[in-house]
């Protein structure tokens, strides 16, 4: 896996809308404008790809446009980093302007660039991942750079300063606190605090002793269940066979899998069914283990741990549960193809290499 460079101060990051064009609505600008300010504050600066701002319908009806600013963000050597928008459910209609394209291929591949995002972005992970370019299960522009609190979530803004050099986590540690998905996005809300509780349960060990390893790969779980099963759009399916999105078994053995569920908080029933056509990949028997996100707002916390150890259906298989990562707050970001170690005896995560190209690797 080819490794991004960390970010320095000064340096242009590019933010694109590869999914919902939600960025580019008038409803949406002062989040537009808070995350200007925080990326500055971090002592970046941010470049608005020519059509990340063109709004939803705009970008719902031209994928070939959002796949455009991905491109040029890649063939632009002043850009150094990419954090998407926000997710999103069709980014899937992208892949057939980049993955035909040759020469975004080879920008990927010579000059890779840290690129950050969650939900359906797990579609451009996948990508990023089978062009073999390390990628960042993180934070993205308006779930966390433009969080209408007075500032960022101290936990998310450690995870966004680590993407800066010199800055690098070796290790991802659960937070003190969670938070509330907000119920008003308005311009009345900025200023405002989320529902914030303190943590009480931590990391929680599912079944599994001692410790285990191997490189992170996973996403969310919805993005996972759509591009095998194909209800929400019926030629996902297809398109994702054609640029072989999902990785082979292959691919998958001697991986970390990590999972999580979106803000449309599935039901157990869902959640079992989505984690049952995932198994039928064949994927839960060549893994090492498996990390499970903090469902947000903890909505059927106790029911999914059930879940999940009935549908892995083997009390050898690690799993370590109430991850802070996904669509529950904060988050951290996880690299993908990053070699990671998990004790389950001492709950901890450890990264077994860098995951920049600049940052020589050091024992801790």
């Amino acid at each position: 896996m080819k490794k991004p460079n960390a970010l320095k101060k000064g340096d242009k990051v590019a933010i694109v809308s590869l999914s919902s064009g939600i960025l580019g609505e008038d409803f949406c600008s002062h989040q537009l404008e808070l995350g200007k300010k925080r990326l500055m504050t971090l002592g970046l600066e941010p470049v608005f790809m020519r059509n990340s701002l063109k709004g939803i319908d705009y970008l719902k009806q031209h994928p070939e446009s959002r796949a455009q600013d991905l491109k040029e963000a890649f063939r632009n050597p002043a850009i150094k980093g990419i954090i998407c928008a926000i997710g999103g459910d069709d980014t899937y209609r992208l892949l057939p302007f980049l993955l035909e394209d040759k020469e975004f291929i080879q920008n990927v591949q010579a000059n890779p660039k840290l690129f950050t995002g969650f939900s359906d972005t797990t579609i451009n992970h996948l990508m990023f991942y089978q062009l073999g370019m390390v990628s960042f299960y993180g934070p993205n522009f308006i779930n966390d750079v433009a969080e209408l609190a007075d500032d960022l979530l101290p936990y998310t803004k450690t995870t966004l300063q680590s993407y800066l050099e010199g800055h690098e986590l070796h290790e991802i540690l659960s937070s003190k606190f969670w938070y509330e998905e907000r119920t008003d996005f308005s311009q009345t809300a900025v200023g405002t605090e989320r529902i914030q509780h303190l943590e009480k349960k931590g990391y929680e060990v599912l079944q599994g002793s001692g410790s285990f390893s191997g490189p992170l790969l996973g996403g969310c779980l919805e993005s996972f269940y759509d591009l095998l099963a194909g209800e929400r759009y019926p030629d996902e399916v297809e398109i994702s066979q054609k640029y072989h999105l999902f990785p082979s078994i292959e691919q998958w053995e001697g991986k970390i899998l990590f999972l999580e569920t979106s803000e449309e908080k599935p039901s157990p029933e869902e959640l079992e069914k989505e984690l049952m056509t995932l198994k039928q990949t064949g994927i839960f028997s060549v893994i090492n283990g498996i990390l499970v996100g903090k469902p947000q707002d903890e909505v059927y916390y106790e029911e999914y741990k059930k879940i999940y150890k009935k549908v892995v259906s083997d009390d050898t298989m690690p799993i370590l549960y109430n991850v802070n990562f996904g669509h529950a707050y904060p988050h951290c970001a996880l690299p993908y193809g990053i070699h990671t170690t998990v004790d389950l005896t001492e709950k901890t995560i450890s990264f077994n290499e860098s995951y920049f190209q600049t940052t020589e690797h050091k024992e801790w």
